[in-house]
């Protein structure tokens, strides 16, 4: 089967792999969709993030989907012809922290498409997968394989939102309006945001997040200025979801957020960043960290499937996965795409 290897910077290929042996807990699933993440973008483009380099050829790729080929001996509840999401994460479920239920601080993650371990996890940008059946989680008829693929990124969103704690009735801030900040919207107003109002430096991105559910949009390449009017009496803002990873972006919000606001930071920025630490102090900021997922997979694909969420407005395109380079230089271009998705057939 082919699959999307990763060598070098802008050095992405196809190339023919090895299926592994189906186990008899496993299923074997002909992967039919998957979203290029703000991480492939990275490794594509410059070859990993922060100290995150690729040391040997990887196969990308964490969000996908696509339809159960064969099931192991001794699995129950899957059959053949049955189209599913696949969550990327496998923690070992044995440390300290999977043993509390922090499973995606796993000190022995294996995470699709990730050079943090050495060797790499391989990912799963193929054309065909064997998977463990609790990353497995049933589509919809109604449901795409397009919007499958779209319960990874969608998991962030809403871990990010179940971070922030009760949202019902808040005033909640969005700074930086791609997928995961778009998603944040939705995962936001499910969760009963009052007003959302969302930032971003892009047209298109900040269409989009009007069309998922902002009530206001603030253009702030065109309006530095332009969160200003939320600061009057100390700010406006309950919560902020920081999700540029932009230093600009998180601490200019700060005059909009009144005193006791929760600050989760979704967002990974290129290196550390300088705070403002008198002014934490002096508003009370309580600042939290979002940082992958696991029982929101479930969630998001449940949402999915009743319909009370639709992230098809930011689905920009769908390309063969043979046409990589222009998927990714598409994905890569904030003017003309939210989320590029790739299509193994």
């Amino acid at each position: 089967m082919q699959a999307l290897v990763i060598h070098a910077p802008g050095d992405l290929r196809v190339e023919e792999i090895e299926t592994a042996e189906l186990g008899a807990d496993q299923l074997q699933v002909r992967v039919r969709c998957g979203g290029i993440c703000g991480s492939d973008l990275h490794y594509y483009q410059h070859g990993g993030f922060g100290t995150v380099r690729i040391q040997q050829p990887m196969v990308l790729g964490h969000e996908v989907a696509g339809m159960i080929e064969a099931v192991g001996s001794a699995v129950t509840g899957f059959r053949p012809g049955e189209r599913i999401a696949i969550s990327p994460s496998r923690p070992c479920g044995l440390c300290r922290f999977c043993q509390q239920g922090l499973q995606n601080h796993c000190l022995d993650m294996r995470y699709y498409g990730s050079a943090m371990r050495n060797p790499h996890v391989q990912g799963a940008f193929r054309q065909q997968i064997v998977v463990e059946t609790h990353q497995a989680h049933k589509l919809a008829d109604s449901v795409s394989d397009g919007e499958g693929s779209m319960a990874e990124p969608l998991s962030v969103a809403l871990h990010a939102v179940r971070r922030a704690g009760p949202l019902l009735g808040q005033r909640v801030l969005v700074t930086g309006c791609g997928p995961i900040g778009a998603l944040a919207i939705i995962a936001a107003r499910r969760a009963g945001a009052a007003h959302i109002v969302a930032t971003d430096v892009g047209a298109l991105t900040l269409e989009k997040a009007l069309k998922v559910g902002a009530d206001e949009v603030v253009n702030v390449a065109e309006e530095p200025d332009g969160l200003r009017r939320f600061a009057a009496d100390k700010g406006s803002f309950d919560v902020l979801l920081e999700a540029s990873g932009n230093p600009r972006a998180l601490v200019g919000a700060f005059e909009a957020l009144r005193p006791r606001g929760i600050i989760v930071q979704l967002g990974l920025a290129g290196g550390e960043i300088q705070l403002p630490i008198n002014t934490i102090v002096a508003k009370e900021f309580d600042l939290r960290g979002a940082f992958r997922f696991h029982e929101e997979f479930a969630v998001a694909v449940e949402l999915l499937n009743k319909g009370l969420v639709d992230v098809k407005p930011l689905i920009s395109a769908t390309l063969s996965y043979r046409d990589s380079a222009r998927a990714f230089a598409l994905a890569a271009d904030r003017s003309q795409a939210m989320k590029v998705l790739l299509n193994f057939d």
